[in-house]
């Protein structure tokens, strides 16, 4: 399959332009921006490249460059913002910084004869994030594109098929962004339209069998979309040489394992072996309040009991795990260290010692393509629209000590938000939702006498991928009705409160 190559040089926007070419039925990959250029050159299948954005200079020193022979490839290559002015830099043209940073929407005006603009509307509405800008253009380009501030806002090479944007395509405020993409894609490079879902189940059925041959796998089977969808994707594969296992851990929201019984047990007829363990998580979690404490001895608690639960079973070669493309990205993209503001909510990845040869199916695949290929597999819906859920369960939403009671409060609770949400029909509206059970209790009463009982909030966001959220605008009819039914049901809570924080300055969960 042919593919387009995108070198991240450091943008917080590298995926979605990732995402943005896939949604064109391209095939897209990231790699950082020191990719070699020998294994560029090797990879037949790669027919575009395009340089992404960064927060870098291009002068500064240990500034982020690609190999400069790139530009003599003969494919043709975009660069966004930062890949613009390295593109000047290493050709001959010069960048300086701007006696005015540009940042936001600005209108763009260009020569309508030019391709990359093809039947886009004069001005059209880009979104600008620079502090530098090229000065003087490379021997051989033309400038095609300005905005008020930006005098050389898109270049053009057009013999070596080579071009510039000093504005991000990628972003929802770039108007027709998708259209430009579009453009290079189709009118300049020839790409034909061959990555969907579908050829993602059949290439992916067929690399699976060949990988496996007649070995076992085994898989940790959460309930969430991706280790669900990885599950029927491998079972579609090798049939009964898969076998999943469930882990209850007493952390679960309230039908949980009854439910993943039921899809894959009786409706796949997938081999699964569900395992209670809840009084084992409880047991090491008492007395424990720090919410990384509790993460690291629930992960820690998974494995063991992963462990225990595996060598009853027998021998098997492959672990399959739900591993997504943005964490094969954040494990190998141009990033600079950042402070640790949590540990990360999956306790399914397990140690290296535990001898299995790894199977991550999706690990090409993003959220939004990993849901899709869950409904060609006709998985149900409850499973591919469902919220995200972290790993160590509902003990990060109980702020405090982990007890069964306090557990069984937020169960019911949380059960009550998720099924009036679905109710008013706002629940595929919404990115996460969830209750949090805070280690406050407040005076109430409830006929004619006092209580003092737990405090509870709700959250809801909106959010494309998690990384940055907004809290949702409940309609107040709903959220009465949520509090109403709570207090009134839930022995144990007398006060509910919503959550308007968004991401950042908070985090979607609370611990």
């Amino acid at each position: 399959m042919k593919k387009i190559l995108i070198l991240d040089f450091g943008s917080q926007y590298t995926q979605l332009i990732a995402r943005k070419v896939r949604e064109l039925a391209v095939y897209s990959e990231i790699q950082p921006f020191n990719y070699p250029l020998a294994k560029i050159e090797q990879d037949r299948d790669i027919q575009a490249i395009i340089l992404s954005g960064g927060p870098a200079s291009v002068y500064a020193p240990g500034a982020p460059h690609c190999d400069f022979r790139i530009f003599e490839l003969g494919v043709p290559l975009l660069g966004i913002c930062y890949g613009l002015q390295l593109i000047a830099y290493a050709l001959g043209g010069e960048v300086d910084r701007a006696a005015r940073r540009e940042y936001g929407r600005a209108d763009l005006w260009f020569d309508k004869k030019e391709p990359l603009f093809a039947d886009l509307q004069l001005p059209t509405q880009v979104w600008m994030s620079h502090g530098d800008h090229l000065t003087q253009i490379p021997p051989g380009f033309s400038v095609v594109g300005h905005t008020q501030n930006s005098p050389v806002a898109a270049i053009a090479d057009h013999a070596r098929k080579i071009y510039g944007l000093q504005f991000h395509p990628e972003v929802y405020h770039t108007r027709e962004g998708q259209a430009i993409l579009s453009n290079f894609l189709f009118k300049i490079c020839a790409f034909s339209t061959d990555w969907s879902a579908e050829s993602f189940i059949e290439s992916s059925v067929k690399k699976i069998r060949e990988m496996v041959g007649k070995e076992r796998v085994l898989l940790g089977l959460s309930g969430g979309v991706d280790s669900s969808v990885a599950a029927v994707l491998i079972h579609k594969a090798i049939g009964d040489q898969l076998t999943c296992m469930f882990i209850d851990t007493g952390l679960l929201r309230a039908g949980e394992k009854e439910e993943v019984e039921k899809v894959f047990k009786d409706h796949f007829h997938i081999n699964l072996i569900s395992i209670t363990a809840g009084s084992v998580f409880l047991s090491k979690l008492r007395g424990v309040i720090d919410p990384e404490t509790k993460r690291k001895i629930i992960g820690n608690t998974f494995i063991e009991v992963f462990e225990k639960e595996a060598k009853k079973l027998g021998t098997y070669r492959y672990l399959a795990q739900g591993t997504l493309y943005p964490d094969v990205i954040e494990s190998m993209s141009f990033k600079g260290p950042s402070a640790t503001i949590k540990s990360h909510h999956n306790v399914g990845g397990l140690p290296e010692k535990m001898n299995f040869e790894l199977l991550e199916p999706l690990r090409e695949l993003f959220k939004d393509e990993v849901r899709e290929v869950g409904r060609q597999l006709e998985l149900p819906t409850e499973i591919i629209e469902r919220h995200p859920f972290p790993g160590p369960g509902l003990a990060v939403r109980i702020i405090g000590e982990i007890t069964e009671d306090r557990l069984e409060i937020l169960r019911q609770a949380d059960s009550i938000f998720i099924q009036e949400l679905k109710a008013a029909g706002l629940y595929q509206k919404i990115w996460q939702s969830f209750a949090v059970l805070l280690p406050v209790q407040s005076v109430g009463v409830m006929g004619d006498e006092r209580t003092y009982e737990n405090v509870l909030a709700l959250r809801a966001v909106t959010s494309a991928d998690g990384m940055t959220a907004d809290w949702f605008e409940m309609p107040a009819t709903v959220l009465g009705r949520i509090s109403n039914r709570i207090i009134n049901e839930v022995k144990g809570i007398n006060r509910v409160v919503y959550d308007i924080s968004s991401k950042p300055p908070a985090t979607i969960e609370w611990e």
